[in-house]
């Protein structure tokens, strides 16, 4: 697909979406928005303030009166609505993505595909937020209702923009909030052209855009007309976002990092591991996955034969433009990150990994003024080195041998992020055992990378707080009432 092509399916409005019109952010600031693979501007988009925030609360919170009285079959129906437009226009939400956040357009087009699934999935759901009654004996009525909080705003992340937009929305929406959208600064571009695919369908107010950087996140977390604050993004930012929302005593939701453990047990075939381990990297999209699992634990019995098979199975991933379908690996999301990572790939030489292949920037032909780094695994890994212990969000995996299963464990769980983990094992007891004892709050056991609608999506420790992908996730956007009655009181 060529640059004509991304221009063709462009967003035509590169403002602000909020009362169900377009506004110039109040500043007048605009910031370029880049294609990773190519280095050239894309667009130049509104980049909101405070000012902005306060202007999209008021008129989020207009909207929000209206849609909490909407009947739930009704915003059901609407939801539905919206899926179908994700459907339609898929196609050119994936090529949107692939050019702005650099992941190759056949991956983007699954993205488009799962919000989809997940706008239909919530609004199945929409009389599931279910009371209860409460006995209180003889002419009395106790009973609790489920409401919507209000204003919901939600902080997204670069590595999927198109999915958290299309589908993050949609479990507030169902409960009857209203929602704000803040798409990451680095690919804005999906989320303004999903606002003109679904202009119209919802009251004014009721789904809104606000483009822009820290100022706008940190201005929405702390906005006393926000009743949540859910982000999606790094250890770092999580703590941002909690400590602007703790003035206002908001509730949170964060889905942060993760240095996910694979855990290969002595009798798992070796193949079947190494398959694993190049799909639960996601290096198809770089690494760059909250979800990656980047730390590769394989038993004595079993660490050479499949690091040799790892060198021939990544071989499918080379880097490519991320608009051309035949691409099975993008960019890097923007030079800044890209530095980034090169710089977790050389402190892991020079503290002694080997490479068993990649290691270095891939600058030829086509590539040559993009962000783009060969898919990377690195052998000979101790517990001290950085690419051990933090999390790098690129396509770097470190391999360690282990002997002993305590030792093991409590390496997998020294970290103070726990998000998921991959446990392979064809004795059922010992992978259930293994399972019970890593800190994570999603567990793979001979599977990996694979999220399930209805499973509660979610870490522990600063991995996050909440669930998501369930009807927790739905629930968590309502608060609970209580109603008693007395009948002989009249």
């Amino acid at each position: 697909m060529t640059k004509m092509d991304v221009l063709g399916v462009m967003p035509k409005h590169l403002d602000i979406y909020m009362g169900g019109q377009w506004d110039m952010p109040k500043s007048g600031r605009y910031a370029d928005t880049l294609n990773p693979a190519t280095g050239e501007v894309l667009a130049s988009v509104a980049d909101a303030g405070a000012d902005d925030a306060d202007s999209v609360v008021a008129k989020a919170r207009q909207g929000f009166l209206e849609w909490r009285d909407v009947v739930p079959l009704e915003r059901a129906r609407i939801l539905k609505e919206v899926a179908a437009i994700l459907r339609r226009h898929g196609d050119e939400l994936a090529l949107i993505d692939a050019a702005n956040c650099g992941n190759p357009y056949t991956e983007m087009r699954g993205d488009s595909v799962i919000a989809a699934a997940q706008m239909d999935f919530f609004a199945g759901l929409v009389t599931e937020m279910k009371g209860d009654t409460i006995p209180m004996g003889p002419e009395r009525v106790n009973m609790t209702t489920r409401e919507p909080l209000g204003v919901v705003a939600r902080i997204l992340a670069f590595n999927h923009p198109f999915m958290f937009c299309g589908g993050k929305m949609a479990a507030p929406l169902a409960a009857g909030n209203a929602v704000i959208i803040k798409p990451p600064l680095q690919a804005p571009l999906s989320a303004l052209r999903l606002a003109e695919l679904v202009d119209g369908l919802f009251p004014e107010g009721v789904f809104s855009v606000l483009p822009g950087g820290t100022e706008a996140g940190a201005a929405l977390a702390e906005h006393p007309g926000v009743a949540k604050v859910t982000l999606i993004g790094s250890v770092g930012a999580g703590r941002a976002v909690m400590r602007s929302a703790s003035d206002t005593l908001k509730p949170v939701l964060l889905e942060l990092g993760g240095k996910n453990a694979l855990i290969a047990y002595p009798d798992s075939k070796p193949d079947r591991i190494a398959d694993a381990i190049i799909a639960g990297m996601n290096f198809g999209w770089c690494g760059q996955s909250c979800g990656s699992t980047s730390r590769a634990f394989l038993h004595e019995d079993l660490h050479d034969e499949v690091v040799a098979l790892l060198s021939e199975k990544i071989a499918r991933y080379q880097p490519g433009i991320p608009t051309d379908p035949d691409t099975t690996m993008g960019a890097l999301v923007s030079r800044d990150h890209f530095d980034r990572v090169m710089g977790f790939i050389n402190s892991a030489k020079s503290e002694g990994a080997r490479a068993v292949t990649g290691g270095h920037a891939v600058t030829e032909g086509a590539l040559s003024k993009g962000c783009f780094i060969a898919p990377t695994i690195f052998a000979d890994v101790t517990p001290e080195m950085r690419i051990a212990r933090e999390e790098i969000f690129g396509p770097v995996l470190a391999v360690r041998r282990w002997s002993d299963e305590a030792a093991m464990l409590e390496e997998v769980n020294g970290l103070d992020v726990g998000l998921t983990c991959a446990i392979w094992s064809r004795d059922l007891a010992t992978a259930h055992r293994a399972a019970n004892r890593v800190e994570a709050g999603f567990v793979w056991i001979n599977e990996v990378g694979r999220h399930f609608l209805g499973a509660p999506f979610g870490g522990v420790k600063q991995s996050g707080i909440g669930r998501e992908e369930g009807i927790g996730e739905l629930i968590s956007f309502t608060h609970e009432k209580n109603i008693h009655i007395n009948l002989a009181g009249q």
